[in-house]
Formats: C-alpha cells, structure tokens, sequence
C-alpha cells in the first residue's frame, strides 16, 4: 500500500484502516449494540386507477374507501400480528388507514399510511389541476414520511411522472409512482407485487428522485413511456437503463440515480402552464393544420418528427409557419417519434429545422418533453431567452447530456491499479466491484479527516458520496458528527442526502444536534433536514432533562433543528416548567426570547 499513500485515496484509506474508535468520535451509539429495528412511514397517496377499481355494469372503475380493507387481508401487505404487539406493549393507536409490511431483509420494518384522493380518478380523465393536488400532498406531508408511493392508473402515468419530477424543486426523498394492468381484487393480479416493490423502495432507500415501479424495475419517473397494453410488463425506459432491478435481490445502479446538488429546501410548483401540445409530424402534413395548431393561446409545443429530428426540407409552406411561430417566441421542441434514439444535426432536414429556431429536445420522451415544456413556460419571471436556454438543460434527468470534462477511467487511478495488482484483477467489472467495496470506508474517512481532495477523486471515478458503512452511516454523518462545515457544505453540492438514515435511525441533523455543531445544524436545515418521527420520539424527556440541568445551549441547539419546545416530559411538564420550578433564570430569558422571535415572525 505504500505506493498509494501518496494519493488523496491513498490517505483516506490509511485513515479508513485505523480502529473504528479513533476512525469516528462521532459514531456514538443511538441505539443498542444489536442491530436496531428501524421504523420508516411511507405516505401512500391513492389517485385511483387500475389496482384498486372494481366491476360495474359500465366497466371498471376506482371505489372509494376499499383499499385499505383489502390489504389488511394480506399478509404480505400487512403484518396483523405486529399491530396487535405494538398496541399491547406501547399503548399505541394505530389509525384505520395504517398498515405495516412484515419485516424487511434489511431489518427495517415499513409503517405506511393510505391516504386517498377525493374523487379516485381513472387515469385518463387526470390533468394538470390533479398533478398540481397530488404536489400539494406530497409538500403538506413532506417531513411527517420517509417515503412516498403513488397508486396512479397507468394510462397517464408517465405523463404524472414525468410533470411532477419537474414540479417537485429540490427533492431529497423518494417518491415512487405505481399501479397494474389487473385490479388488485382479483385472484390473478399484478397490483400486489408492484405495490409491495414500490413500498420497499420508498421505505428503505433514499433514491431522490420522482420514480415509477413496475414489473420488478424501478425506473426514472421522466423516462418511461407506456409500450404494452396487455403485459404485465407495460412500461420501457428507452434511453436510461432502470435505477434498479427486484429480482431474488434488489440491485440498485448508484451511478444513475440523479440528485438535486443544492442546498436548498423542497418546495413544490404547481403553476403549471397549460397552452402547450404535442405535434407529430406525418407525410403530406397540412400547413394550414400546423399554422392553426400553432395560433394563439398556444404558447409552446412538442414537435415530434422522424428519425433524428427530422422534418421535410422541401416544404417551404410548413418551414414558414414554424418560423414565424418562433418569432412570435412560441417555444417549439424537437423530439423524435421512435422509441430509441436522440435528436442529432446529422441530416440537413433536422438543420433545417434548427434554423428556424425550434429547440432540440436531445433524447427526452414525448411525456417528459411536454411536461418540462408546460413547467418552463409557466415561470414568469424569466425571460424567454432563458426559458429556451433551460430547455437544452439538464433539469431532472430527463436527458442526456454528454459531460464536458471526462471522469477519470478506473484503470487510469494509480490507486486502483494498486489494489487490482494485489488482488490480481484487470476487468472493468472486477475494477468496479473494487470501487464499490471500498467508497464506504474511503469516504467516510475522507468526510471525518477533511480530505476534500480525497472526495473529488471518489467522485470523479463514479463513487457514491452517499454511501453507507457497516452502520449505515453516510459520509454526511460523519462530517456532520465532525463538525466539518466545509466538508457538509462540499457533500451537499455534490448530491449527498440529508435524509439519509444509519441503523439506529439517526440522520446527520441528529448527529449535529448530539454533538452541538451549531453551523452545521443550520447548513442542513438550509438543505431540508429535519428530525424524523423516529428521533422525535422521546423530544420531550430530553428536552426536560436539559432544562433541568439549566443547559441553554444544549435547548438552543435543538431550538435551530425546529423541535417543538412545548413538548412534555415524561411527568407531563414542558422544558419551561422544569425551568421555573427550577428558578433558572438564564433558561427563562432564553425562553422569553424564543417566544418573541416567534411571535415577531408570526
């Protein structure tokens, strides 16, 4: 190893070698020596379609308020006997729209909510005011759930994925779409499955984006496209391989999940604009359909034409009306009608088309096109120079983007070639594998001694800056644990989550909070971070306890993470009681300007 001390992996590993106790102060226990149990809530946001419609005499249709009575029936969607334990033991109260799954591999046990849509809706009768419902949920409920799911019909449901990925600003959660081709009532279903898969995924792993499940994939929502309408099997990704596969193991592709890279807090959009359409070029297309298609309200349209972007360059009549509709800045997008494939200035039709001012749309699907076409035009502060400019944007994924400086190849890392020569491999996925195995380790020791360089190079060979250990601890734990704001700041540009959770359920917000790293706490809070239900618990002991050892800042520090401080203690008393019995005066001024702040705010 000493020939790859030198390097920045180099010292990260020598870092990562040392005894876990001096490798992370940070990495105090918050919970038992035995692997914890960890609680995640999943909030289930049922639309309607398929999966949950019945028969009536003109067809199927959603019912309302049937749901969740079914899948208590089902054992592989909801463990009866744990319910009835934790009422037991705990005194708790499960509400009537609660179930549990049955205890996962990974040890986590999935608690979710049914939370349905008023009127169910078949799929095809959705539109933009509904996406704009559903956003509204999913901003309402945001920090009260780990996870999301979407039971949706499956008509339109790359079409709602697609709008809401652009919709949802910010995202660090994982919010999964899904629904069946057969009822889920029926004896012959795959409703069961696809749900089951989707809860598993929203439960237990943060993949940050808006995504749709189906058939054992689980795929980037902006990507899909409806190709079967008698499978199982009813949904492609044409351009982007699947995030990751549930086969007898879950493999998920870290390398292609997508993630904001902002320090800023999830909002929702709802604005959408509705003057768009979508226009498929046909041989012998009429100019004067397209010039009516494009007059006024419309404000912008998906042009779908063939091949790789490319139009008739001999019809005059047609090329005139798509540049005068451009000079009156309707927006016009260029996406191809085949299923595979990219919009290119290969050919002289699709220059053409360029030169009168319509967009290329790279490789986006028609759905995705359309959506990031209405979520666009719809902010008005921007001018329209802008708006097209985003257009060729990367937003969401939703295209690809060849990068401008190259990463560096696994078999060009000194480093790499050290470890594969000790090991014997040279194969890219050997060289992969070795990659894989040892981020965690590197990572985390590079976020705990500061080693930004040693980040930079993880990265630039494909590492994930959000991977876990053998606790399950990111590298943003660990320079949360640290204090390190330069190196919280460093992750949370480059896409590492703060909602991300170690086995005993604590996120890096805790670990700041445990360890009074005040910058750090508002640098996450900045980011979304909050405290989850799990953390949250038992608030109100602690911060009693606090209050009666007169530890202002040990109440402050938890003050700047949101928690509520009216919170009680185990005899009923809040922190501000413990403190005037207690008669501690600096406590109580701390408190009569917490108040004031609130109150001047409000």
């Amino acid at each position: 190893m000493e020939a790859a001390s030198g390097y920045p992996l180099g010292r990260a590993l020598s870092c990562a070698l040392r005894p876990a106790s001096s490798r992370c102060s940070g990495s105090l226990a918050l919970g038992g020596g035995c692997r914890a149990v960890a609680e995640v809530r999943v909030l289930v946001i049922n639309t309607g379609g398929t999966i949950g419609m019945v028969k009536e005499d003109k067809g199927l249709a959603p019912e309302a308020n049937k749901l969740v009575k079914a899948l208590k029936k089902m054992p592989m969607l909801h463990d009866d006997e744990y319910v009835k334990e934790k009422k037991n033991s705990d005194f708790c109260e499960f509400p009537d729209d609660t179930l549990v799954l049955p205890l996962s591999k990974q040890n986590k046990r999935i608690v979710y909510t049914i939370h349905e849509l008023v009127p169910l809706l078949d799929s095809s009768n959705m539109t933009a005011h509904d996406w704009a419902k559903i956003a509204m949920e999913l901003e309402k409920y945001y920090e009260q759930y780990d996870g999301f799911v979407i039971l949706h019909g499956t008509d339109t449901m790359a079409y709602t994925a697609s709008a809401l990925s652009f919709m949802c600003e910010n995202l660090g959660k994982t919010i999964v779409l899904t629904g069946s081709q057969v009822p889920i009532y029926e004896l012959r279903n795959d409703g069961r499955a696809n749900l089951l898969g989707a809860l598993l995924f929203a439960g237990q792993f943060v993949i940050p984006e808006v995504c749709l499940y189906f058939y054992h994939k689980l795929y980037r929502g902006n990507r899909v496209t409806k190709v079967d309408a008698g499978s199982f099997n009813a949904f492609s990704s044409p351009n982007l391989p699947p995030l990751a596969n549930a086969e007898v193991d879950i493999t998920i592709n870290w390398e292609t999940v997508w993630r904001a890279n902002t320090k800023k807090k999830f909002k929702v959009h709802t604005q959408m604009n509705g003057n768009v359409g979508l226009l498929r070029i046909f041989p012998g297309i009429n100019a004067a359909a397209v010039k009516a298609f494009l007059q006024p309200p419309m404000e912008g349209i998906v042009l779908e034409t063939y091949g790789t972007g490319n139009a008739p360059n001999n019809r005059e009549d047609l090329l005139e009306e798509l540049r005068k509709a451009t000079e009156r800045e309707v927006v016009i997008l260029n996406c191809t009608q085949c299923l595979r494939g990219s919009v290119t200035s290969d050919y002289e039709t699709g220059q053409t088309l360029t030169a009168t001012g319509v967009i290329s749309g790279g490789d986006m699907t028609p759905e995705a096109a359309l959506a990031k076409l209405s979520y666009i035009l719809s902010k008005s502060h921007i001018s329209w120079e802008q708006k097209k400019k985003m257009l060729s944007e990367n937003l969401r994924g939703e295209m690809t983007v060849v990068p401008t400086g190259a990463k560096i190849c696994l078999a060009d890392s000194k480093f790499i070639q050290v470890i594969a020569k000790s090991l014997n491999v040279s194969c890219k996925e050997e060289l992969e594998a070795i990659r894989d195995a040892l981020t965690p380790s590197l990572a985390c020791a590079a976020a705990k001694t500061g080693d930004t360089d040693a980040l930079k190079a993880i990265e630039e060979m494909g590492g994930n800056l959000s991977c876990q250990d053998y606790d399950g601890r990111t590298p943003l734990h660990i320079a949360s644990s640290e204090g390190n704001v330069q190196i919280v700041d460093y992750l949370l540009k480059h896409g590492a989550t703060v909602h991300a959770k170690d086995r005993f359920g604590a996120t890096p917000l805790m670990y700041a909070v445990k360890f009074r790293h005040e910058e750090v706490i508002k640098l996450l809070r900045k980011s979304g971070a909050h405290l989850s239900s799990q953390e949250l618990k038992n608030i109100g002991t602690e911060l009693c306890s606090l209050a009666a050892k007169d530890d202002v800042y040990g109440l402050y520090v938890w003050y700047l993470t949101g928690a509520n401080m009216e919170q009680t203690g185990y005899d009923g008393r809040t922190p501000l009681q413990i403190a005037e019995i207690r008669g501690h005066v600096a406590l109580l001024d701390f408190f009569k300007k917490k108040y004031k702040e609130e109150n001047e705010q409000s």
